[in-house]
């Protein structure tokens, strides 16, 4: 009976499954700043880089995991990080008696993420693949995982972290609860990189940037990936601060809320990004961006909290379409044999974003977010613009030629390098 119920459960759904409580957990703190800022008198500044130290944990976790993972398996990598999201998430419940654990345990679940969101999905891909699976499902299914997960933990993190009894603890409880079986489920995931196709001599990192792309990469791809995170930082946690007198008795949960509606946004657009076209499609994501920090800093300005709704859902447009098309100009032009390692430069870029809020605590200075909020506006307006200029356009309508000289063919097989697919 033992060998049967093992046997139903395929490894590429047992890892699924623990992507998905993985992704669950990255959020739940969100909500639950400004329940700390009321009961432990933290500042915006503080909250701001408690949540921009989970980037600064992320991104040399995303740069280093996908090399590490081609030379010693995937399971080697992705295990033991699985357990520290598990102790992570533990250590946030000293946070009432030791608030440094706070910024500690952010760090710690961008390392995890970092890992997890890269040598794990790719992982997740290869499973499926063996079994005769497409990669196009294999794409749905992680995005099911990583979306539902980022959507899903704040929410709830949020209506518990309101109403519940022990909202410092219980959105973590249920956490964990999801945690256990998933570690449990981790022994019956296959190795799929077997050790006479690992690769040891290749670079510790290698951003995969071709010869003749880097223009291209750097005035085009790169705001548009800022962009992912910037927004989506800015809706779930500058906002909330800034209105939280404004909110009270449901400010904890109409973070979460935000949080939810935001990332469920961005997961919900990406695929309308080929009927936008890929050219355009990034100007119309800074121009949404800009639309929904103008009406954000209106709501701040007015105290009007019901405005940031519409604005979680202008920034979560902007997150998804940034994130869709930053990916697909990052495929028209990588070089076939270092894709992998150009998509993780990508991800790397984008989760910048995070210490956005960070900066816009530094320009207002004691004044709040205000000042900064109208220069993200206008920035953000200004990159629309430059995307939607035809030199911006011309740099990415063709794909670059390749070290041999040669234009790189479009629709070319992915390299074997683990590298993270779109979460959303």
């Amino acid at each position: 009976m033992r060998g049967r119920g093992r046997r139903a459960v395929p490894g590429w759904v047992a890892l699924w499954i623990v992507v998905f409580a993985v992704a669950y957990g990255t959020n739940v703190p969100t909500p639950l700043l400004l329940h700390y800022r009321a009961t432990l008198g933290f500042s915006p500044t503080a909250l701001t880089t408690a949540f921009g130290v989970y980037a600064a944990g992320l991104v040399p976790a995303l740069l280093l995991a996908g090399p590490l993972s081609d030379a010693v398996g995937r399971r080697r990598v992705v295990v033991p990080f699985v357990a520290l999201a598990l102790l992570s998430t533990l250590a946030f419940l000293a946070v009432p008696v030791a608030p440094w654990v706070l910024f500690a345990g952010r760090f710690l679940q961008g390392a995890v993420s970092g890992v997890v969101f890269s040598v794990g999905t790719a992982w997740l891909g290869e499973l499926m693949a063996a079994t005769g699976d497409g990669g196009a499902r294999a794409a749905r299914l992680t995005a099911v995982a990583l979306g539902g997960g980022w959507a899903l933990g704040p929410l709830v993190s949020g209506l518990l972290g309101q109403w519940a009894a022990g909202p410092a603890v219980l959105p973590y409880v249920v956490h964990v609860a999801l945690m256990l079986p998933a570690l449990a489920l981790l022994p019956r995931v296959p190795e799929t990189l077997p050790p006479e196709q690992r690769r040891g001599d290749g670079p510790l990192v290698n951003l995969g940037v071709p010869p003749g792309a880097g223009r291209a990469f750097g005035l085009v791809v790169v705001p548009i990936a800022i962009g992912v995170f910037a927004f989506a930082a800015t809706a779930v946690n500058v906002l909330p601060l800034e209105l939280e007198p404004v909110m009270p008795g449901i400010g904890v949960a109409v973070t979460g809320l935000v949080a939810g509606l935001t990332m469920g946004t961005g997961v919900v657009v990406q695929p309308l990004v080929r009927r936008l076209g890929t050219t355009w499609a990034g100007a119309i994501a800074l121009a949404l961006g800009a639309a929904g920090i103008a009406l954000g800093l209106v709501a701040d300005v007015a105290g009007v909290w019901p405005l940031v709704l519409p604005v979680s859902v202008l920034l979560g447009l902007a997150y998804g379409i940034c994130l869709a098309t930053g990916l697909t100009l990052v495929a028209r032009l990588a070089d076939p044999a270092a894709r992998g390692a150009l998509t993780g430069t990508f991800y790397a870029c984008s989760y910048l974003g995070f210490f956005v809020p960070l900066l816009l605590a530094a320009v207002g200075g004691g004044h709040g977010f205000v000042p900064g909020l109208a220069g993200l506006a206008v920035v953000s307006a200004l990159a629309a613009a430059w995307l939607a200029s035809p030199a911006a356009r011309a740099l990415v309508t063709s794909p670059p030629p390749t070290a041999t000289g040669r234009a790189v063919p479009r629709g070319s097989a992915a390299p074997r390098s683990a590298a993270p697919p779109p979460p959303g």
